[in-house]
């Protein structure tokens, strides 16, 4: 029997994570991704929840746990940089793993590669889909037919433009934006801690990593900046607008900003689709479902990998219902961490000093009962 053929357009983390369980189903899945390379970045993020057995059941959690970064603590500073509060960020009764965005997509990468083709330095430019397949027209590549094709391509995805529509349809922005810039090894003390210094309207988070420490801007703007991804001078004078008035090492990790060739910047946004899939074309990830802050992004992109995997497998011949099946499974999940985005936000950034009081006193609760997660801040 020809195997069945699917292509998925993203190579981060629910690219390939989908192609490794793909394969162990019996279909052929190919991987194209628009960067000529895998993206580097030492922004760390959490695999925990549902993740974790979607790990266990892949054999790769004990090389993620090898990876982990050493942050171990989070101290939290006052608006003069003086220490208010220092949280553990580690309980053996809270199984997680963080580790940067690169390890993971790295031993994804690895664990799918044996059964999957990838495509580099490609991307999708037309879809045309009946009732037997989907034509692809790729920018690269020759064109190619394929019985199924998954928009894993992130926050910003072509598969959603070219089937669904415009990305303003769909993405909603929390009025935050996300920047990150890597540091020189030597500009943290300790390795094992994050730092977080916030003002009204303006968190700095110095984050060390695993080899790279990071420097994270999360923050309002008093006036908003235009949407153009590509515009870096407009990013730089941003942040540097943003933190002029701060504190603490503000100066010195703007500076490392404004020095840094290509830092990342983004608004931080929400993804809403009315449904995920559209006949032979099926959205995962942050294309389906994004929500910044709450760290779940990876974890999600892993967990919904193998539910839409599974379902594929559970309804052979019938796409539809496996699609649905999916996306049932899977909005029990996103749904809920949608709908308290928004005081996620107001507690991580708040408006006034007394937000800030407030977000200190939930932050000495939750100390003493949980982990407080790392923040995974960037869309990327």
């Amino acid at each position: 029997m020809t195997k069945r053929e699917v292509l998925i357009v993203g190579a981060g983390i629910a690219g390939p994570a989908l192609a490794y369980w793909l394969a162990q189903h019996g279909y052929r899945p190919t991987v194209v991704e628009v960067a000529r390379q895998l993206r580097s970045g030492g922004s760390a993020i959490v695999v925990k929840g549902p993740a974790i057995p979607v790990a266990e059941r892949m054999g790769i959690l004990p090389q993620l746990r090898g990876l982990a970064t050493r942050n171990r603590s989070l101290t939290l500073l006052d608006p003069g940089g003086r220490r208010i509060l220092r949280l553990p960020l580690t309980s053996e009764e809270a199984p997680t793993v963080e580790v940067t965005r690169a390890d993971l997509s790295e031993v994804l990468h690895q664990s799918a590669q044996p059964e999957a083709e990838f495509l580099f330095d490609d991307t999708v430019t037309a879809l045309d889909q009946d009732g037997g397949g989907v034509d692809v027209t790729f920018r690269r590549s020759a064109p190619r037919r394929f019985d199924l094709v998954v928009g894993a391509d992130g926050m910003h995805s072509t598969v959603r433009r070219l089937v669904f529509g415009p990305e303003r349809q769909f993405v909603s922005d929390l009025g935050l934006y996300g920047a990150t810039v890597p540091l020189a090894p030597d500009a943290i003390e300790d390795p094992n801690e994050m730092t977080m210094l916030t003002v009204p309207n303006r968190m700095l988070v110095v984050h060390p990593s695993r080899t790279t420490p990071l420097a994270i801007f999360t923050f309002r703007a008093a006036q908003l900046a235009p949407h153009d991804r590509k515009n870096i001078a407009l990013h730089k004078q941003t942040v540097a607008d943003a933190y002029a008035d701060v504190r603490w090492r503000a100066p010195e990790l703007v500076a490392a900003y404004l020095d840094h060739p290509a830092p990342f910047f983004d608004p931080l946004s929400t993804v809403r689709m009315p449904s995920w899939s559209r006949g032979r074309v099926v959205l995962l990830g942050d294309a389906a479902g994004a929500t910044a802050l709450l760290g779940d992004g990876s974890s999600m992109a892993m967990a919904g990998a193998y539910a839409l995997a599974d379902e594929l497998a559970a309804h052979p011949g019938d796409h539809a219902r496996a699609f649905a099946a999916y996306e049932s499974r899977l909005r029990r999940e996103v749904g809920p961490r949608q709908r308290r985005v928004g005081l996620v936000s107001r507690l991580m950034v708040p408006r006034t000093r007394p937000g800030l009081v407030v977000r200190n006193t939930v932050a000495r609760a939750v100390g003493r009962t949980s982990r407080i997660p790392a923040r995974e801040t960037a869309n990327r």
